[in-house]
């Protein structure tokens, strides 16, 4: 049995961290405590990455940078969630390169080489079952009509099924599951019933806010494009050359 974990054993560690980490952040009461758990965040994200290729730890640190600043914009300029010291907690942005490690890696995973697309399809079902059930049988239990986390569904099933790095994206929807439930389940960040703006009803949390996480992720191709690009156009310094008098 441990033989055939071994090649998931990042992923049960992401998986792991996540649960402990929000708890202990259930538990503080001062903002430094928090800025504690978000280094220890870093730390922890930082040995991480260690385990994948010089690039992709390239892309993982941009994406920390990129989704600060769509934390930033959603919860303290849209609106769309609140934390519970109502800032963006410092354990939030290693926690976004958590994530997209944790698809990163899982393209190398003995189920995705084994089985491909499927894995894909298997996933998209289950966020599709859940995005139904918010429209149907847990408004009955929450009291919440989740049509924002249903407004993802299509955003997330284009990700999966036409992109070629499908896999990072459908181990996303893990991640994500994991994280927001038990973020939202420990009360450390809260959905607000309704979105600002656009008044669409969500659910605590949104069930494929996945889809979400997508875009975050995919932008990081784009800002790796961008670093791509000023790299080759910041010519290589030469040497200057040195004269000698006669």
């Amino acid at each position: 049995m441990s033989a055939r974990l071994k090649p998931y054993w990042m992923h049960v560690y992401l998986l792991a961290y996540t649960p402990i980490l929000l708890f202990a952040d259930s538990r503080v009461t001062a903002l430094w405590q928090q800025w504690v758990l978000g280094l220890l965040t870093f730390a922890a994200l930082y040995l991480a990455a260690f385990k994948a290729p010089r690039e992709q730890r390239l892309q993982v640190w941009i994406c920390v940078v990129v989704a600060t600043g769509f934390e930033i914009f959603g919860s303290l300029i849209w609106g769309l969630y609140q934390y519970r010291l109502h800032n963006v907690p410092l354990f939030v942005p290693p926690g976004h390169g958590a994530v997209y490690l944790f698809g990163l890696m899982a393209a190398r995973t003995p189920v995705v080489l084994k089985y491909g697309k499927r894995v894909a399809h298997v996933i998209l079902a289950g966020a599709s079952t859940w995005a139904l059930a918010g429209l149907t049988v847990l408004p009955l239990i929450t009291g919440r009509f989740d049509l924002q986390g249903a407004m993802c569904l299509p955003v997330f099933a284009w990700f999966v099924l036409r992109s070629p790095r499908w896999p990072l994206f459908a181990a996303i929807f893990i991640a994500t599951g994991e994280l927001e439930i038990f973020g939202t389940l420990f009360r450390n960040w809260y959905w607000l019933p309704i979105a600002p703006w656009t008044h669409i009803p969500s659910g605590n949390p949104p069930s494929v806010i996945a889809g979400g996480y997508c875009v975050i992720d995919a932008s990081v191709v784009l800002a790796m494009r961008g670093v791509s690009a000023l790299r080759n156009q910041v010519p290589a310094l030469r040497p200057v050359p040195v004269i000698q008098e006669a």
